[in-house]
């Protein structure tokens, strides 16, 4: 793995986990979510510090080049990130659905309450 590339990482793996750090410290980011990133940065800078275990386990898994198999364990944690995303997302579509659907009938309920309120007054 060249100096470059490792240099490359380090640099990265603080840059992002203080750009991570900023958001949680200004609310913008919940630290369950941030917990995910600072390890795989960590994960990161790791492997830029100590690149003889990249070049090991790639050796083992039977990749080439330490830099393609950090390449491949990037794209394969993105992806496992991209898929409890979209977990999250659809349970909250579900959410959103019920507290619309709770909000209609509460409204509703009002609306005839109201209507029945006016009826009462009138027949007075």
């Amino acid at each position: 793995m060249s100096i470059v590339f490792r240099v490359l990482l380090i640099l990265f793996s603080v840059g992002a986990l203080a750009f991570i750090l900023r958001k949680i410290r200004t609310s913008q980011m919940q630290i369950d979510s941030a917990v995910v990133w600072i390890i795989f940065m960590f994960g990161l800078a790791v492997i830029g510090v100590f690149p003889e275990a990249a070049m090991y386990i790639s050796g083992v898994i039977g990749i080439m080049s330490p830099a393609n198999f950090v390449f491949v364990g990037v794209i394969f944690v993105l992806l496992i990130i991209v898929f409890n995303l979209s977990l999250k997302v659809s349970k909250q579509q579900y959410q959103i659905q019920q507290l619309t659907q709770m909000l209609a009938m509460v409204e509703k309920q009002k609306e005839s309450e109201s209507v029945q309120e006016a009826s009462n007054i009138s027949d007075e």
